[in-house]
């Protein structure tokens, strides 16, 4: 099975989302990428469909955005 992908930034509401999600679905079902610390990663996040973070990008495509952290504006400065 593939993984479901979190992109994140780090900000409080995003490392709380990371702990339910990784509750919720278990580590070994998502990877778990830090834009702030990996900038490489932003334009797959776009072109996933990811508009703001934190947001989990499901093995089928489909972005479930979660709460909002930062746009991805916020995130590529």
């Amino acid at each position: 099975m593939k993984k479901s992908i979190f992109y994140h930034a780090g900000c409080p509401v995003c490392i709380s989302a990371e702990h339910d999600i990784v509750s919720l679905i278990g580590s070994e079902n998502v990877e778990i990428i830090h834009l702030g610390d990996d900038k490489s990663k932003i334009e797959d996040a776009e072109k996933a469909g990811v508009k703001s973070v934190p947001a989990l990008v499901t093995p089928n495509g489909n972005v479930l955005h979660i709460n909002f952290g930062a746009s991805m504006e916020d995130v590529k400065n």
